[in-house]
Formats: structure tokens, C-alpha cells, sequence
């Protein structure tokens, strides 16, 4: 599969650093953006069960909308954003499990999940070749990985901006140039769909599954 694009440099720091200035307004302004994406993502998956991870699970957006069939447990490297998760789950009460952990050294066993979700997290992490063969890893076999992201394209006004947006990643805290060829480096893991993600399409839903 193609090696992960040349992208711009982050650390675990810069991540950090701008979920804590996002987290007290982030339900309030990308949060109403993604909220659509997030509902669709939840209802994809919620026609399995078992063991469910959410990768970056953020301030908890989808945990209202995961199935009372699955075993929820949430990661994130920002305490802030999971503090809002707890808070969350708390109010429409939802058993969850929830971690301040890298997404990139999971300390999860192997095979551990039947469903693996990760939502607008891969343009932020330092590494994302590294979160995306840790996302395998802790996938059984014949499970599912859903990612939910932007992807960059190359040409256009579209391709222009994000371009000239890449040289703030580390201030934005996510990168705008980031080609969908970057979280293809699993050769454990089969996409088997493509589909655009609410509202706009401007992110896509990503639907892997894992070869036994």
C-alpha cells in the first residue's frame, strides 16, 4: 500500500496546547459542524456490537448516539476534552470507559475490539501512519475501523486554500493538507467503502475492515 505523504510536523505539545484553548468553545463551534458527520458515523456502526474504541473521542459527541449494544471505552491526549467527555456521558448516562492516552502506543491488547471509531482525530495526531497501524492492531479479526476525516485534494480553490493553511497547522491544531493516501498504510486492513460525510461532504467516511 502507498507509504504516508510527506505532512506537516506536530507533537503531542502543539495537540495538547490547542485542544486546551478549544475544548471550553469546542461543542460550540466545530462540534455544530461535525455533528451531523458524527450521527452518521454512529449509526454506521450501530448495526454491530460488541467491544467499541473511539480513538480521539474528544468531548464525548458521539457517546449519546452509540447503540446500548456495545462496551464503550474512549481515548484522547487532551485531559480537557475528556474532562467534557465524562461530563457527557454522565448526563445521558452512558457507561464509558474513558483514557488519556496516545493514539499512536495504545495500551490496549491486541484483536481486543470488535469496532474501532476514529473521528476528525487523524489530521491531528504527531504520527498518523503510527495511529493507523495501532488502530489495526487492537481490531480483531473481521472487524471494523471507521474513520471519519477531511482529506485535502490537490487541485482547485479548494486545494489552494488548504495549501496556504498547511504553515498554522501547529496553531490550528489539525493539518488542512492531508491526502487520503496518508492513512493508507495497513496492509492488515481492507477498505471496503467510501462515503461522504455530513454535512457538505467536505469530510469523508472511511469504512476498513480487517482481514483475518
Amino acid at each position: 500500500m502507498p507509504h504516508s505523504a510527506h505532512l506537516q510536523k506536530m507533537d503531542q505539545h502543539d495537540v495538547r496546547r490547542a485542544y486546551r484553548r478549544w475544548a471550553p468553545v469546542y461543542d460550540h463551534t466545530f462540534g455544530r459542524l461535525v455533528e451531523a458527520g458524527v450521527k452518521q458515523a454512529a449509526a454506521h456502526v450501530n448495526r454491530l456490537s460488541g467491544r467499541l474504541l473511539e480513538v480521539g473521542v474528544g468531548t464525548g459527541l458521539a457517546l449519546p448516539h452509540y447503540g446500548p449494544q456495545f462496551e464503550v471505552t474512549g481515548v484522547d491526549l487532551s485531559p480537557h476534552m475528556l474532562a467534557k467527555a465524562a461530563a457527557r456521558a454522565r448526563t445521558v448516562g452512558r457507561r464509558v470507559s474513558l483514557h488519556e492516552m496516545d493514539a499512536g502506543a495504545l495500551v490496549f491488547p491486541d484483536a481486543h475490539f470488535d469496532v474501532v471509531v476514529a473521528m476528525f482525530v487523524m489530521t491531528v495526531v504527531p504520527d498518523p501512519a503510527r495511529v493507523m497501524h495501532e488502530l489495526a492492531r487492537v481490531t480483531r479479526p473481521g472487524g471494523t475501523v471507521v474513520l471519519v476525516n477531511h482529506f485535502s485534494v490537490e487541485h482547485g480553490l479548494r486545494g489552494a486554500v488548504e495549501k496556504g493553511l498547511a504553515k498554522h497547522a501547529t496553531k490550528l491544531g489539525w493539518r488542512p493538507e492531508f491526502p487520503l493516501r496518508t492513512v493508507m498504510v495497513s496492509e492488515t486492513l481492507e477498505l471496503m467503502a467510501v462515503t461522504p460525510a455530513r454535512p457538505f461532504g467536505f469530510f469523508t467516511m472511511l469504512d476498513f475492515r480487517k482481514r483475518g
